[in-house]
């Protein structure tokens, strides 16, 4: 475990992706983390036969040498990259994974380099989803959307990415309505997910497909916040939990037992103890699990008054959706 950096510096975090077709994705794995951990970059990247996808955080230097190693493995010149800053290190740990999917779908034959939705800018999304015909979909996850959403999406209310095949399948006919040629727009957080779901509904035959380039981060990078459609704040896959316009970070906590986002009024609910329980888990959770939870709790709590940090103090978030 690497100290934390002393400077008074923001830290700069990047959250990226590139499909691609690497040969042997295993072999590019020490490689990749052993320079990240040299420059004192934490998260996770996920590596697949499909690409690499993931979110890092470090000093501005340390990151650009990453990124520059990224870019040069075969067909990553134009990674999507966005980046963002964070008051504190986000990431207790450095992992790169091997994965059968960046972004898990459960569509493996699905190829997104060869069909995707038009990209929209962000600074035209406004016109395409106030215009009455376009049916706008929010492609996240459930606990994502209620942090905040755009206004008039349509929120699936999956509780993963894997899911939105079967949704769309079953919510098919009442979506696209009789006699109409439909035109669909789709976003996520980033974009990642956004290239999958429009290319499956591409293989499903609806043509007219649109998703927001660079995702909901760019939005909030790059639309003042008097014209935005944006309600609330973004849910991010790191110690964050949340940001708002101008990517600044937002007002949520985490609960650390499920890893959802956990508001003020959440906080004050009696089904909230931090570490432990949240008004959104506590049902799911057995009195054992809550036992062993206020242990581990009590752990980072002695941990962190010694000023040192705890080995299970690490933000997965979840694994096949992190880092979009």
């Amino acid at each position: 475990m690497q100290p934390e950096s002393q400077s008074s510096e923001p830290v700069c975090v990047a959250a990226l992706y590139r499909f691609t077709r690497f040969g042997d994705c295993a072999s590019l794995r020490a490689p990749l983390e052993r320079l990240c951990r040299e420059q004192g970059i934490r998260g996770t990247l996920l590596l697949a036969a499909e690409g690499i996808n993931g979110t890092i955080a470090g000093p501005h230097e340390g990151i650009a040498r990453v990124l520059d190693y990224i870019r040069a493995l075969p067909d990553c010149a134009d990674l999507d990259v966005k980046l963002s800053s964070a008051s504190a290190m986000p990431f207790h740990r450095m992992k790169v994974r091997l994965k059968r999917e960046i972004v898990t779908m459960g569509q493996p034959d699905l190829d997104p380099r060869t069909s995707v939705g038009t990209y929209v800018e962000p600074q035209d999304w406004n016109a395409l989803i106030t215009d009455p015909d376009t049916i706008v979909i929010d492609t996240r996850n459930d606990y994502e959307v209620a942090v905040g959403t755009f206004e008039g999406a349509i929120d699936p209310k999956t509780a993963s990415f894997r899911e939105f095949p079967e949704w769309f399948g079953r919510e098919r006919e009442s979506l696209l309505q009789a006699g109409k040629t439909p035109r669909v727009a789709m976003f996520c957080t980033g974009g990642i997910r956004c290239e999958k779901s429009t290319a499956f509904l591409k293989r499903e035959g609806i043509e007219d497909v649109y998703h927001l380039k660079g995702g909901i981060l760019k939005y909030l990078e790059t639309v003042p916040e008097q014209q935005s459609l944006w309600r609330g704040e973004c849910f991010v896959f790191d110690q964050r939990v949340t940001i708002g316009h101008g990517l600044v970070e937002g007002s949520y906590a985490l609960c650390h037992a499920c890893r959802r986002p956990v508001s003020a009024d959440d906080q004050n609910s009696p089904l909230f103890e931090p570490g432990v329980s949240c008004p959104s888990c506590h049902s799911e959770r057995t009195e054992e699990q809550r036992a062993s939870y206020r242990e581990r709790q009590r752990q980072e709590e002695l941990a962190a008054a010694q000023g040192r940090a705890h080995v299970g103090a690490v933000f997965t978030g979840r694994a096949d959706d992190r880092a979009d």
